[in-house]
Parts: structure tokens; C-alpha cells; sequence
């Protein structure tokens, strides 16, 4: 049986708490919303090699407070703190007055579900075989300590024409508990591809390349006109 409720969403108000805290009315509410979008859009793509987990937006008044949950406060909060950027200043069009960074070190991010996602990724792009990959992150995740490991990866595995899914599941992982504390994360690995089939200037193989025949080819030879086969004798 599939499922299709979300194990962080499930929790929320139990025993996961919320990464956004503030209160708005009105057309106050669609314009926090849509800055929050864009702060955390912005965070992860200039953060890609931060391995960053979770961002946390706290506003009051009109002051803002994000929290980075990261693997890697080295290279958040660079040389004495300067590479830490307030949201005002990546965001356009969106001032909130004073803003103030905060950066949380993950201690364990073997143990985070979405930096483990994040983490096989990165190995699918160095064309790394998925399983070893899917088979290294539940051996890890398992050995400091978890009690429950389930990673499921989906798409062209292995550069097959058909999509399919393949998925691993060490101890045991409850999601109909509400007092267990499941952790759920999901990322995309993004190839890139270059062909090069020709040079286009300066060369007599381009002049003489013949242009690409547009005519379909025939499947089936060719059969002389009136020597049809009558099946229904």
C-alpha cells in the first residue's frame, strides 16, 4: 500500500515542530509565503556544497531570523562569520528591516534523511552504481544508531530505457507510530549531457556532410501491386 501522507507533515504539532514561525492576515500572509519561497530557493541553491538540511524562518515584528541546520558550518559561515548574507539582501524586492543569521552544526548527518538523499545524489551524478550507493547509506545510517532505514530511488537506473524503482529497508521504520520520530527526504539528481557529432566551420568533413535525409524508411519491402494475399481463404 502506498504512502501518501507526508511523515513530517503527519507529526507536526506531536513531535516535529514547524520551519516556518510567524503569523500573518490577509494579503500579509501570500506576501510571507512567497518570500519565504524565494529565501529558501535562493539559500539552497547558493548553499548547494553546504549540505544544508533545513532552513527555519522566524519572523517577528519586522524582523526576520533564519536558521540553517548544516553539516558543513565551515563553509556557511566562512572566515569570522562573512559569508553568512542576511535574506534581505539575496531576496529582491523584500525588506524586513534587521535580519539575523544563525547557523546549527548537524552532528550526525549520516543520520539526516535528507543529506543522506542529498548524499546519493551526488554519487548517481559520478555515475557511482545506485545500489552500492543505496547500500552504503543504510549500512552508515544503521551503524550510528538508527533503528530504521528505508531509501527508495527511481527513474533510468543505470541508463535503462525503462523507468523503474528500486528500494532498500534495514530494521524497522513505524509510520502509522506518531511518537516515533521518522525522518523523510527527497532530492533529484540532475545529469548533464554534451554531444559532439561534427565541426560546423573550417572544415571539408562539414562541407561535404550530405544534409539529413527527412524521408521514412520503409519497414517492410516493397510488394508488387495485385499480389495481395487473401487470408480469408
Amino acid at each position: 500500500m502506498g504512502q501518501k501522507v507526508h511523515p513530517v507533515g503527519f507529526r507536526l504539532g506531536i513531535i516535529r515542530d514547524w520551519d516556518a514561525k510567524w503569523f500573518a492576515t490577509g494579503k500579509t500572509y501570500a506576501t510571507n509565503l512567497v518570500a519565504d519561497q524565494k529565501i529558501r530557493r535562493f539559500l539552497r541553491g547558493t548553499l548547494s556544497n553546504a549540505a544544508v538540511s533545513r532552513i527555519e524562518l522566524l519572523r517577528s515584528g519586522n524582523s526576520l531570523n533564519v536558521t540553517l541546520h548544516t553539516g558543513r558550518p565551515g563553509i556557511v559561515i566562512g572566515k569570522k562569520g562573512e559569508d553568512i548574507r542576511a535574506p534581505t539582501q539575496c531576496v529582491d524586492g523584500y525588506e524586513w528591516g534587521a535580519s539575523t543569521g544563525f547557523c546549527e552544526e548537524i552532528r550526525k548527518p549520516e543520520l539526516d534523511a535528507r543529506l543522506v538523499a542529498d548524499n546519493i545524489c551526488q554519487q548517481l551524478v559520478k555515475r557511482i552504481m545506485f545500489r552500492r550507493a543505496m547500500r552504503r547509506a543504510v549500512q552508515n545510517a544503521m551503524r550510528l544508531g538508527a533503528q530504521g532505514v528505508k531509501v527508495m530511488v527511481a527513474g533510468r537506473l543505470n541508463g535503462a530505457e525503462i523507468a523503474r524503482t528500486e528500494w532498500y529497508r534495514e530494521g524497522r521504520v513505524p509510520l502509522h507510530t506518531l511518537r516515533a520520530d521518522v525522518d523523510y527526504g527527497f532530492a533529484e539528481a540532475k545529469h548533464d549531457l554534451w554531444c559532439h557529432w561534427r565541426e560546423g566551420i573550417g572544415s571539408s568533413t562539414a562541407k561535404s556532410c550530405p544534409p539529413m535525409s527527412k524521408k521514412r524508411l520503409r519497414l517492410r519491402p516493397p510488394q508488387p501491386s495485385g499480389h495481395r494475399i487473401n487470408r480469408n481463404n
